[in-house]
């Protein structure tokens, strides 16, 4: 286990790279013995780096929730990060909203739904049905991910392992809401789909059953997951509960549209 101080420096290397835009090596590299507790804690020393600038928690997100993509990262099980104030872009129906590609690194889009709260959730016994009636609407979101830790080794090209993207408040960066509402009893959630376009160019698309045969699986291993750690989910909180497409790079000027049927459309350019 890392030691509070190596832990506090490794937070501090997280944000300089933030602020400058500037890739950090991987932590699993310089660090051979690392775990994955010790990248949750670096993760949470990060969000007390933004909490005491003023930051403010809005959520949490959950990744790696596909088995494609728990097998390339040779684990087993989803990870997860927080959601603060400073990354949330919110739009009207129909509105184009401009996104500063500046604020990210490698910014990349994925296409999600999003759980926001009525009632905490706390663990170690959630279940999906209380994940349900915790809820009060599930809405469409486009997660924006980044990477503050280099994907790929700069001299050997080996892929970071997942120990480096939870560290990384598990790569996120950003999210954008505004699509429609819809209560989680009347959708089946399943099988809402989506079409990702990059540019007017359909890059991606995909059925929320991608997301563990149900998006609102992945809300109940969070909150089990958390309750360890003595934290739960929380009223009005956003959840994001995971990708159903594969991540697609953006850069400024590109017009992302992610349009989910009945579910309305998100719409963002960076700029």
């Amino acid at each position: 286990m890392f030691t509070p101080e190596l832990t506090r420096q490794l937070a501090t290397e997280l944000q300089q790279a933030q602020d400058t835009r500037t890739q950090l090596e991987h932590f699993s590299k310089r660090f051979p013995g690392m775990t994955i507790e010790d990248g949750y804690r670096i993760s949470r020393a990060w969000v007390a780096l933004q909490l005491a600038q003023g930051r403010r928690v809005i959520g949490h997100k959950i990744g790696l929730t596909s088995r494609a993509m728990q097998q390339s990262s040779q684990i087993d099980e989803p990870d997860y990060g927080t959601l603060l104030d400073s990354m949330l872009f919110s739009c009207t129906p129909g509105q184009v909203l401009d996104i500063p590609a500046h604020r990210f690194i490698a910014p990349r889009v994925e296409v999600e739904l999003a759980f926001v709260l009525k009632a905490p959730l706390q663990g170690p016994n959630v279940t999906l049905e209380q994940v349900l009636a915790a809820t009060d609407y599930v809405t469409p979101a486009i997660e924006i991910i980044d990477a503050r830790i280099e994907q790929f080794d700069r001299h050997s090209k080996v892929m970071r392992k997942v120990f480096d993207t939870i560290s990384d408040n598990a790569a996120n960066a950003g999210i954008v809401v505004g699509a429609k509402r819809a209560q989680p009893t009347e959708v089946d959630l399943p099988w809402v789909g989506a079409i990702l376009r990059c540019n007017g160019v359909v890059e991606e698309t995909g059925l929320a059953a991608g997301v563990q045969g149900h998006p609102a699986i992945g809300i109940a291993w969070l909150a089990n997951k958390l309750a360890p750690w003595d934290e739960q989910l929380e009223a009005g909180q956003i959840v994001l509960a995971g990708s159903f497409t594969r991540p697609v790079p953006g850069q400024a000027g590109d017009l992302f549209e992610a349009d989910y049927g009945p579910l309305g459309q998100l719409k963002f350019r960076f700029i």
